[in-house]
Formats: C-alpha cells, structure tokens, sequence
C-alpha cells in the first residue's frame, strides 16, 4: 500500500496544509482540527485507497484503520503541522461540539424510560380501542399512570443526568429540584408566593426540562465552590447545606422562569415553522437526516422533541421524519441485498436493511449507504416522498423513540384514529419508493464484487486453516459493538467483534499470537493471531486524549504472546473520573479475509470464549 499516496490524497482533499490547524490521531483514525470546514473534498475523501469513512463531529476525522500511523507519519513528512497554533482553532471549534456532547448527556440517558413508559401508554391505548381492556376500570389507570409518572417527574431525572454530565452529587441536585414538583410547593405557587419580599413566578414545572437543567448548572458551581471553602470535617453536610440554600431560591426566582419561557419557545418556534411549511418540512428534514446522523447532529433535536411531547402530547416534524428515513434506509438495503453477487455485500446489506426496519439506522448508513453513492440518492428521494405523505397528513407521534415496525404503536392517537393509518401509509411508501428507487438505479461494482479472499496473500508464517477461539480480554460485562457510543465501532465500520465494560483495569490476550501495534498512548494495540486474523484491542472511546495517563502497557510490537497473557493495565477508576467511557473494543479489522462468529454471552471472564474467527472459504 503506497502510504506516501494515500497521505497526500488525504491532504489535498481536507483542503491543503494551510487548513489544517491541528492534526493528531488514535488507534483507528486521523483526527483533524480545520480552519474551514467548508473546504473538505468529503466524496473524494471517501473515494481515496485506504479511508473507511470520514466523520465530522466537532472534529474532522479520516477514519484508516489499522495503517493509521503509517499514513499520519506520511503527513507529518509532508506538511509542517507540528508549528500551527492550535489555541484560537481549538477553542472556536469546540464550542458547537461541547453543547452538543451535553445535549446529548442529559437527553439520551432519559430516552429508555420515556420510550418504555411511552410505548406501554400507546399499546394500552390499542387495547381499549379493541375493546380488550377497559379504560375506565382501575387496572387500566394504574398502568397508564406509568406513563404519567415518568413525565411528571421529568425535571427530577434530568436533574439527575444534568448533574451527572455536570460531575456533581446527582442525589442533592436532584433533592433541588424536587421543590418544583413539591405539593406544599405546587399549592403555594397556585395562590401567589414571595421570597424575600420578591414574587416568585407561578409555573408548572412538571414534565419540564430546562428549568431543571439551569438550576443544576448552578448546583454543580455552588457545590464546586463551597467544596474549596468548606472545612473537611464539616463538608458532609456544610456543602449540601450551603448549596440547597443558594440554588433553591435562585431556580424559584430565576432559572426556572427562564428555562420555563426557553422550553415554550423552542417548541412554539418549531411548531410555528411546521404551521407555515407543514408537509413541506417533514420532506425535507427526512432528506438531511441522512447528514445529521452521520455527523451526529440528528440528537441536537432531542430536547425539541422530549419538550414538546411533556408540552403538547404530541410531535409533528422529527419522529415522522425519522419514520420516512428509517424505512428508505431498509428499503434501500433489501434491494442492494436482492441484486448483490458480493455475498459479503448482500450478508451486509440484509442485516443492516433488518436493523434498520426496526429503527437502528447507523449500520445502514455507514455500511451501505455513505458507500453507494446511488443508494445514498435513493434514500434521500424516498426520504423526501415518505416525509411530505406523512407531512400532508399531519402524522404525529407521541413518544420520543426511533421509529420502527416494532414500535409503531407510538403513532396511535387516541385524539385521531386516522393517524396510525397515515403513519402506516408513510412507512409502505417511504420503504417501497427506496426499494424500487434502489432496484432500478444501483449497480454493483464489478471490481469489487470479483474480489475474492484468494486474492490476498497471506503471511507464510500463519495457518489460516486454524480456526481461532477468541477469549474475553478483559474482565467485566460484555456488551455487542451495537451498543458502544462510537458509531465507527458500533457500526462495525472497523470490523466485528465485541465489546466489555471493564471492572478491573487489566486487558489480557484473547489468543495466542503476535503484537502488531502498541499506540504511544498505550491505550490501544494491535495483534496478529496464529491463523493470521488482525485483532484491534482499544481501550475507552476518546481516551486517546489522556495522552498514556492512566495506561501502562507490559508488550511490545513483535512480542509472542499467549492467550491469558497480561497485555496493558490501565487505571479504571482514574479514566472513569475523567469523564471517559470506558468501554473496551476487540475487533478483528481484516473482515474480507475473516468471518467472526460472535458467541451469545453477557457475563463471562477472561478464560471464556467469546468468539470464532475463521478464514473465508474454510
């Protein structure tokens, strides 16, 4: 592979040496800090030997894989990156990804409780329409109430994520907003109330979110403050004090107010740009989403969402418009997979097509959809046909959850009987338009589709007819790669694997073989297994930033080693302080040389098998 090429194709296309500000990388991608981000060359990049994706989430990253230092040494001979000042460029361009990055904190983590909540609601719904379970009766109220609970107390659980995001005692923030639902409270506020001689504004606080998440942003400052000037034998209870006495009064008198005011007109703004272009912005939101998932800005919208479901009910532009994407993106799929001859392809595209008929996108996306060009036109077509049916009928959900066949039950409308029709209507016509879009105007790359596994040369060294068990490499509870927060992981852009939430700080090797690549960081490494399956180990997502704190590793490339064998330590405890997720990957990254057959097991240790690695065509 010529790494001197493909460092120069990288340059040119993320606009020359003069716009780069920045440049580093980790295990798996080049990470770039650019002084425009309108230069980039995205199409070409992607089209450029050696790139598997590019994203762009606050940072530009180029996304290479296992030759990732070779061509960042290639970089740095061509272009004098180490002298660009980086101050001014850092600071403007993290300014969007840090409100994002807390956005997406505080929301996502309540999204489980109010989809399971909201989707109970909806299917008690259907049975009382079918006449199998009465609604008045007392089963069907307690059951509701669910529900009802979950948004009712809404400004507690944010309180709790808000805190949480904010590194503060997410059990007193919580305690401070508590008051905004307290019935004493509630009742005082009803009948007009002072403080301090000063009128504290009557608002409903329940179901709202951003009073919550103004007081705790100042919880966490007062808590932060008293903390440096409390005496230590008086902190258990001086901190909690003082902070609960400065944070109280100022979120009745002030952040509350405020954010009540904020939440009513975010959602009175989007619903106004919906009454103005109605079906019109459904369309054409469901042509970006595409975009906005791929470089993350698609969860910018999840407070607009949950705040006009708590306000209204109901939700009118986003989850119908992620209805029309999700369903291109499957209908999308299944054609590639029906006229695929590439079997890795057409495996590919059905599983992704499935995943994405039940709401999970990203494997769609980014393993067919960004890579087809004429797929990637297909489903922003059916997307914008999808979207403008479900617009012009006013379809509109009730719960804040990605929509798919088997969530369907949050289009049902006690208020309109019609609009679980429309939203059924939406999804044939978004799925069908993209299938029959994608059948008549995607064709397979005959290059790639000839490509066989026997056209790689293996190392003479290995036996590729061994098939490898893969041990778990770190102890703790192992998740799929489906729910690690990194999309090139999760997406299986890197390759297939799995992924396990550490409980002690010790990664082993999962099989016998040979040390490839140790990051300078020592947060990720390389191996080679003895039937030649190239294994990439990383550490945490993000944790490259750490720069080798925390990490120590005890190999070195070319070192032999055996399955069991202590490869890195790593101090858990200190990276989870530091705010890192500390989820680790096992992935193997030749896929077109290697089938993984990932085994069904959620707890295990180290010395279990977790999975199968097996050469093609053996």
């Amino acid at each position: 592979m010529d790494y001197k090429k493909i460092a120069a194709d990288i340059l040119k296309h993320v606009g020359g040496e003069q716009n780069v500000a920045h440049l580093g990388h980790c295990a798996t991608r080049l990470r770039f800090t650019l002084a425009d981000d309108s230069k980039p060359d995205v199409d070409a990049l992607k089209k450029t030997q050696g790139v598997l994706e590019v994203v762009n989430k606050g940072q530009f990253q180029v996304i290479i894989g296992n030759n990732v230092i070779e061509v960042y040494e290639e970089l740095q001979k061509i272009g004098n990156f180490a002298q660009q000042n980086t101050n001014t460029q850092k600071g403007k361009r993290k300014v969007g990804a840090t409100i994002l990055d807390f956005l997406v904190s505080v929301f996502q983590p309540l999204v489980p409780a109010m989809a399971g909540a909201g989707i109970l609601k909806s299917m008690l719904l259907l049975l009382s329409v079918f006449n199998l379970i009465d609604e008045t009766g007392q089963t069907y109220i307690i059951l509701t109430s669910i529900s009802g609970a979950v948004f009712y107390f809404l400004p507690i659980l944010v309180a709790i994520t808000t805190a949480t995001k904010m590194k503060a005692n997410h059990l007193v923030a919580a305690a401070a907003m508590s008051i905004l639902l307290f019935p004493d409270m509630t009742k005082l506020l009803g009948e007009g109330a002072t403080l301090f001689s000063i009128p504290v504004t009557n608002v409903n606080y329940a179901a709202q979110v951003f009073p919550s998440i103004l007081g705790v942003m100042f919880y966490a400052y007062m808590e932060r403050l008293f903390t440096k000037i409390s005496p230590k034998p008086i902190r258990v209870f001086f901190i909690p004090m003082m902070s609960l006495l400065l944070t109280v009064p100022m979120t009745l008198l002030v952040f509350g107010p405020i954010g009540f005011e904020a939440g009513s007109l975010l959602t009175t703004a989007i619903l106004f740009l919906f009454d103005k272009a109605g079906w019109i912005a459904v369309g054409l939101l469901a042509t970006i989403i595409p975009f906005m998932i791929a470089t993350g800005m698609h969860k910018a919208l999840t407070p607009y969402a949950i705040n006009s479901i708590t306000a209204t009910g109901k939700e009118f532009l986003l989850l119908p418009a992620l209805l029309a994407h999700n369903m291109a993106e499957s209908g999308a799929c299944f054609a590639v997979a029906l006229r695929a001859k590439n079997t890795e392809l057409k495996s590919i595209a059905l599983s992704s097509g499935i995943s994405a008929l039940f709401g999970i996108s990203e494997p769609a996306l980014y393993g067919i959809t960004l890579q087809k060009k004429r797929v990637l036109y297909s489903v922003v077509t059916a997307g914008l046909i999808g979207g403008l049916s479900l617009g012009l009928f006013t379809v509109s959900s009730t719960t804040p959850v990605s929509p798919s066949v088997a969530s369907f039950s949050m289009f049902i409308d006690p208020e309109d009987s019609n609009n679980i029709i429309y939203a059924l209507l939406g999804l044939v016509i978004s799925f069908v338009s993209a299938f029959v879009i994608t059948l008549f105007a995607w064709k397979e790359d005959k290059e790639k589709a000839e490509n066989t596994v026997a056209e790689h040369s293996p190392d003479k060294n290995v036996n590729v007819d061994e098939a490898v068990h893969i041990k778990q490499p770190v102890s703790g509870k192992v998740i799929p790669l489906s729910e690690v927060n990194d999309s090139v992981f999760s997406t299986k852009v890197m390759g297939d694997g799995i992924a396990v939430i550490p409980s002690t700080g010790e990664l082993y090797a999962p099989a016998d073989g040979t040390i490839k690549m140790v990051f300078n960081t020592n947060h990720a490494l390389g191996m080679e297994t003895t039937n030649g399956a190239e294994m990439l180990f990383h550490i945490g997502i993000d944790t490259v930033q750490l720069n080798g704190k925390y990490f120590e590793s005890l190999v070195k490339v070319g070192d032999e080693v055996k399955a069991g064998d202590l490869l890195v330590k790593f101090d858990l405890n200190k990276i989870i302080e530091e705010g890192f997720d500390p989820v680790t990957i096992a992935v193997v990254t030749n896929k077109d040389q290697y089938s993984v057959k990932v085994e069904d097991v959620k707890q295990a240790d180290h010395n279990g098998s977790l999975m199968l690695v097996t050469a093609l065509g053996n």
